[in-house]
């Protein structure tokens, strides 16, 4: 992926230089402000780190614009990191689902808020299930800063103990309801084409990873790693503990239903 690129007059993407298994090319920061206001505000501003801060510098410059204002999908450090310390430097306010991330002087956000600045309306979009603090942000273009809700590649992790599955899938069907003409995602590319075939892609796969699940507990109880092993057998072995992450919470959202029963240590059985 490019370092720093305009995805439309409204948007610049800025790849913060920290690329894992996890995070793919690094974490997407992005600049958002209405052309020619001469005013940006950034989301997820990512990690604390001086290339990053140089490169998001170089694209303000290139945009003619002041930084305004930080916006923050949710507390994860590869997105957070940065917001206070960016809030301090730059003297503007932080804005997240959180109060330990929009910090004491912060703004906390909540589902169907709007935040007017730097010449646009940022509609923000509750999204828990990845976290319980996830935002999105739906911009006036009719595209949606998605954060980690939605990755431009591969699929997104439903973190144990506060991800939730159920509310991860509600909040795909929000994002859908909103009929996006673009996804901006918290790593990898932007999402651009049938956009709602990908969000329903998203729900399809928790719904077949469930299944899954499901089928490996049929011989009898297995623990949770012994899972991960089954049904991510064809996945690199270096994403297993976020594997490991979704499979707990799957298992969560089956036993509330009463579909799986925890047995001794880390074993879990059908009901």
């Amino acid at each position: 992926m490019v370092g720093t690129v305009e995805l439309e007059p409204l948007v610049t993407r800025v790849l913060a230089p920290n690329p894992s298994p996890m995070t793919l090319d690094g974490t997407n920061t992005y600049l958002v402000g209405a052309p020619g206001s001469g005013r940006a505000v950034v989301v997820d501003p990512g990690p604390d780190d001086a290339e990053h801060l140089a490169a998001v510098l170089d694209a303000l410059r290139d945009r003619d614009a002041e930084l305004v204002g930080v916006l923050v999908t949710h507390h994860h450090g590869d997105h957070a990191e940065a917001a206070l310390p960016w809030g301090e430097r730059f003297g503007v306010p932080v804005a997240a689902g959180s109060r330990d991330v929009a910090g004491d002087a912060g703004r906390v956000l909540e589902h169907g808020d709007r935040v007017e600045l730097a010449g646009t309306v940022l509609g923000v979009v509750g999204t828990p299930g990845h976290t319980r603090d996830h935002l999105a942000f739906r911009l006036e273009s009719g595209a949606v800063l998605v954060g980690d809700h939605v990755l431009g590649r591969g699929t997104s992790v439903v973190t144990h103990p506060e991800g939730d599955v159920l509310a991860y899938l509600d909040s795909l069907r929000r994002v859908h309801d909103l009929g996006p003409s673009a996804l901006y995602c918290g790593h990898g590319p932007e999402l651009t084409e049938d956009v709602g075939a990908v969000l329903g892609f998203y729900a399809a796969h928790r719904a077949y990873r469930e299944w899954q699940l499901v089928d490996a507990l049929l011989p009898g109880a297995q623990t949770v790693d012994e899972l991960v092993t089954h049904v991510y057998a064809a996945v690199p072995r270096e994403v297993w503990p976020a594997a490991a992450q979704s499979t707990r919470a799957t298992l969560a959202k089956l036993s509330a239903q009463g579909q799986v029963v925890r047995g001794a240590g880390d074993s879990w059985r059908l009901a």
